[in-house]
Order: C-alpha cells, then structure tokens, then sequence
C-alpha cells in the first residue's frame, strides 16, 4: 500500500502559506494513501522554545489538522514526541550519517547564520527528519523546494543501510506539488510568507479575522500594468496571488487567467480575499470546538498507538539488522 509521511513543526502561528504547502495538500491525498501526519515536536526544540508556547502550538498544529479536513478515521494524526522509537532510530541514523553531509545541508547554514551558538540538534536534526520517513515505511513523501535536499538525505540513507546491513528501510518518493507549494510575502514575493516578517500586511495567518484578510489582500504588491497574468518571470507578485486564488478555490490557473482578463487588480484583489475568506471561515470555526476538547486529546492518544505499532515493526528490524540483542 502506499504510504505518506508528513507534518507541520510547531514552531509558529500557522500562515496560508502553511495551508497551501501542507494542509491543502493533506486533504487530498489522504484518499489515495495511507497517511501519518504527525506534529514534529522534537524538531521545534532544535532552536530555544518557551515551554508553555510549545505546549500550545503543538495542540494548534494537531487541531489544525482536523479543522481542515484530515479525518482521524482515514488518516494517522499524532505527536512525534508521543512514539519514542523517532529518537532511537532517529540516533540509528546519526550512526550512518556523515558529517560532511550535515554540513553541506542549506538550512543548517540559513538557520545558524549570524548566530553565536547553535544546538548540535540543530546539525544533526536531517537524521531524526530521515528516522520519520523510515520509521513508518513511507512510499512518498510530500515535499516543498526548501525539503528537497532533506528527501535526498533520507533516500541516500536508506539505501546505505540496505546495503551495509540487510533490506529494511523503502526508499520514498517525493510528491511535488505545482501550485500553492511555496507560497511567497504579499510585501515581497521573493521571499516566503513568514510569521517572523515584521511587516504585519506580509502574511496572513489562518485565524486572522475576516476584515483582516481583506485588508491585507487589498494591500499585497502587485506591478504597473493592471494586467491579471501568471507569469512568475515577469510578474511574480500577480503570480503568487493567482496562485493562492487556485489554493483557496480550487480553480486551475488558466480559469483564474480567463475570469480576470482585462479586469485589472482591484476586482481581482476583492474576489481573491473573499475565497480566502470562504474558506477559512469554517476552518476557524471549526478549530475553536477541537482546540481545547477531549475530541482532540482522544484523537491524539489513539493515534499514537497506532503510530508506535507501525513504528516498533521497524525499529526492531532495524536493530536486528545492526547486530542489536532484541527479544
């Protein structure tokens, strides 16, 4: 059966880029596979995180989850700290991780940048990242273009441990998303829509409210010539819009091209606000039952069992095929 692994860290307020890049994309493959989706906790303490914050987001990821439409009867939603056996394969796969490669990881570089001092996790989290994927047997793997390279590692790894010891790990495929995978600032759209941005009118989180959406949108750059044109080389900031309109709608881009020619932005800007109002609406609403419920709790506690028991399976194999005593 195939097979997904994925998650969203807890590390901030979720943005719709986090929709766009994530959980749009969870609900739909959540009918052709066989998914976990989990809540990376332990990656989040790889930089300092108030305790009661972390504690907080990692209920708001799960709840999320469900608030968007991953259903629990379908899919595997869970906490990653829940299910030990991460860490212990997760250091498995620090054995067979070389440093070189560590080092050569482009988001280490980002995130350590300019900084003091920086947690070994931090160096070595692409091993616990690998250990994810392999632990639940994963056959694909959704993917943005700032997780390729990450995908890449645990393909590599899998494939050395294989061959060192005996077949124990599949080698996962990536799932590359076209439309709404990396979706950038509405100030900027060179960078990508982040929380950390200090320009508020940048991001727009998925519990801003209704008129905070609108007035967001009305405000996001655009260019001179007033013409509604998917064309990232020449009107990236158009283009990022028009691709979160076919996010939030589900129309392809080339509907969205026909619907707005010769309209210019203002409409266009109106209409897009009013899709990413219509569908969040009910996220939110739905989010504020689940948040602080036993529905959520319940849902977390079963889907860690049913996690540890996909997990334990290869763990043992794992150990097995290293030399380990097991019983």
């Amino acid at each position: 059966m195939k097979r997904v692994l994925s998650g969203i860290k807890p590390s901030g307020e979720l943005n719709i880029g986090g929709y766009g890049g994530a959980l749009h994309q969870f609900i739909t493959i959540q009918h052709d596979f066989e998914c976990f989706f989990f809540v990376p906790d332990l990656h989040a303490v790889t930089v300092p995180q108030d305790p009661k914050e972390l504690f907080q987001r990692s209920k708001e990821i799960a709840a999320f989850y469900i608030a968007a439409g991953v259903d629990p009867n379908k899919a595997t939603i869970f906490i990653q700290s829940h299910v030990p056996a991460h860490v212990e394969l997760g250091w498995i796969m620090e054995t067979q991780t070389h440093f070189g490669e560590l080092s050569r990881m482009t988001q280490f570089k980002e995130k350590s940048e300019g900084k003091d001092s920086v947690s070994s996790a931090l160096f070595t989290y692409p091993a616990l990242m690998a250990a994810d994927i392999l632990l639940y047997q994963a056959t694909h793997v959704p993917v943005g273009e700032d997780q390729k390279q990450h995908l890449e590692m645990t393909r590599d790894l899998a494939m050395r441990f294989n061959s060192r010891f005996e077949p124990t790990f599949t080698v996962p495929e990536p799932i590359i998303q076209s439309i709404g995978s990396r979706i950038m600032g509405l100030d900027d759209p060179t960078k990508k829509m982040s929380k950390s941005n200090p320009n508020r009118n940048s991001y727009v989180l998925l519990l801003d409210s209704p008129d905070d959406i609108r007035k967001k949108l009305s405000k996001a750059v655009t260019d001179s010539d007033m013409n509604v044109r998917y064309d990232w080389d020449n009107k990236p900031a158009v283009s990022n819009l028009i691709e979160i309109y076919a996010v939030f709608s589900g129309d392809s881009i080339a509907t969205i091209g026909r619907r707005y020619e010769g309209q210019g932005y203002g409409t266009f800007k109106k209409d897009l606000a009013e899709v990413v109002v219509n569908k969040l609406v009910p996220i939110q609403e739905r989010y504020r039952e689940i948040i602080d419920s036993d529905e959520l709790i319940r849902i977390l506690k079963e889907g860690a069992v049913k996690a540890a028991e996909a997990a334990h399976s290869t763990l043992l194999r794992a150990k097995m095929a290293m030399g380990f005593v097991t019983f």
